[in-house]
């Protein structure tokens, strides 16, 4: 692997290829080429090529990409060949959805843990994750090995949780609350606002 730095609108496009060739390869389609992809991805083939060349030489002129063998480079690039366990905070009603979710998650990525500061809802039950108490969050991140942390609680309550993430060694964080959270500059922070998502949209209306 290349040793430069990579952008994040590249390591943002992987999910997005890898995805589509998961697809592909339940067809049990062997083979797609940059053009393929871009087509049905809407993105420049040129893009496709340059994203994956930055990681190695993964296709062969005039056949294009083996599908099971970009799809593993691929996970191991995302680093989606091992098990990484994930931890949410926020019991409401958009964390309750993100456990639901797990369901349709393959094995290498779950959220295994559950949190929330109301103790009217520890002890309760999402798609088999029991809702557990604030103050145990340090013991069983550290017994999981949990190295990503989901924010889904209110705003004024989600720099809190990113401080009790950051004590209890959370490597990244996805934040759902609409709020900018500071962590140390070793902490990744993703940011799903769905405000200022639609916002956006609005703009391009007639």
């Amino acid at each position: 692997m290349k040793t430069q730095k990579i952008s994040e609108a590249v390591v943002r496009r992987l999910p997005i290829y890898l995805r589509f060739l998961n697809e592909l390869a339940m067809k049990n389609i062997s083979t797609v080429s940059s053009q393929d992809l871009g087509q049905k991805l809407d993105l420049n083939p040129a893009q496709i090529r340059k994203d994956l060349a930055y990681f190695g030489e993964f296709g062969k002129k005039g056949i294009g990409y083996d599908i099971a063998y970009l799809i593993e480079k691929i996970r191991q690039i995302l680093k989606l060949d091992r098990h990484i366990q994930v931890a949410l905070v926020g019991a409401g009603n958009l964390g309750r959805a993100l456990c639901n979710y797990n369901t349709y998650l393959r094995n290498d990525m779950k959220i295994v843990a559950v949190f929330d500061a109301m103790p009217s809802k520890a002890g309760g039950s999402i798609n088999n994750l029991i809702v557990q108490p604030m103050y145990d969050m340090k013991k069983v991140l550290s017994e999981l090995g949990v190295r990503i942390g989901i924010i889904t609680v209110p705003a004024n309550e989600a720099q809190n949780v990113a401080n009790q993430f950051v004590d209890c060694g959370i490597e990244a964080i996805l934040n759902f609350a609409p709020v900018i959270i500071k962590v140390p500059s070793e902490v990744r922070v993703h940011y799903a606002d769905f405000t200022t998502e639609l916002q956006s949209l609005a703009y391009y209306l007639d």
